[in-house]
């Protein structure tokens, strides 16, 4: 059956926030600690030890909110406005923007970025550039901007580097967001080989020779490559990990892949919960977890606020 494109739009803002939450409870537990496949649910089974007591089940956390503050601050620009979703960001950290109930959950590096930010630094020169500060921060909420562009992919790609560049500035970083954004954008247009499109169109852009083709060559290796399926918080390993769950039949098994990989569980389910998300659309994702996912007062008006703007 045809997914309509308001079902894929639907799918991929719910799906990333329904992936996020989901894996909340299982974050920071190696993989042969996490529960069967049919024991992960937003309320993990009494014996397992969850993170983040207190938070109720189907609270998204840092993932979601930032994708949001993206989100918004696209809607209300209409373009992105690097300026305006910097100080989104600083309103969720200090504010609790686009969070439910309050900030749980805040990664290292977005951390340093908004201190950047609060002494004055200028927003694509805020987040760390050292080849070390490769998390995977930038990456877990670019989702929006491929959902909202309408412009060509040199368009996409650009704006994917500079909303990378205000928390994770370094040249991997922008590059895995830049890949992650055209592959969903392949998807909404139904192309066939999406992820090999989106891995030649970033060729075609950034030629032998330049240090983007060294980056995406040497160290993202988006062709086929042997390599360790990771659930770790490193950039690269969430995007190979996204990739790998989305082999998967439907959107519960894609999801729960990736959170059986174990560590950076949330993160990993955001990023392939959205993509999976715009693959099966809304209805793909199980009915308990979108009645059961928190914050529909939150993400709800802006969703429809976006299927105006693209449909």
């Amino acid at each position: 059956m045809e997914i309509s494109l308001v079902e894929r739009i639907r799918g991929g803002i719910v799906g990333m926030l329904v992936g996020d939450a989901l894996g909340v409870p299982y974050e920071f537990h190696d993989k042969q600690s996490i529960p069967f496949f049919d024991e992960i649910e937003f309320e993990p089974p009494d014996w397992f030890r969850r993170a983040h007591v207190g938070v109720p089940p189907g609270t998204y956390s840092d993932d979601g909110a930032q994708a949001l503050c993206l989100l918004a601050s696209l809607l209300e620009c209409g373009k992105f406005d690097v300026g305006d979703f910097a100080n989104k960001i600083v309103a969720w950290y200090r504010e609790d923007y686009m969070a439910v109930d309050s900030v749980f959950d805040v990664g290292i590096q977005t951390q340093r970025a908004i201190l950047n930010l609060r002494k004055g630094f200028s927003p694509l020169l805020a987040g760390p550039s050292e080849e070390n500060k490769n998390g995977n921060g930038s990456l877990m909420r670019v989702l929006p901007l491929a959902l909202w562009h309408q412009g060509s992919d040199l368009d996409l790609i650009a704006d994917a580097f500079d909303q990378s560049a205000v928390t994770h500035g370094h040249l991997r970083s922008k590059l895995c967001c830049a890949l992650y954004c055209l592959w969903a954008r392949n998807i909404l247009q139904n192309a066939e080989n999406a992820w090999d499109s989106a891995v030649e169109k970033l060729y075609e852009v950034f030629p032998e020779g330049t240090i983007e083709r060294n980056e995406l060559e040497n160290q993202i290796s988006p062709k086929d490559t042997i390599y360790e399926v990771r659930g770790s918080g490193y950039v690269v390993d969430s995007l190979r990990a996204a990739r790998w769950a989305n082999n998967n039949k439907s959107y519960e098994e894609t999801v729960k892949a990736a959170i059986a990989l174990g560590d950076d569980t949330d993160t990993t389910a955001c990023i392939a919960g959205g993509f999976a998300g715009i693959k099966f659309g809304i209805n793909g994702i199980p009915e308990r977890w979108r009645n059961n996912l928190r914050g529909k007062e939150i993400y709800e008006p802006l969703i429809e606020k976006l299927i105006e703007k693209v449909c």
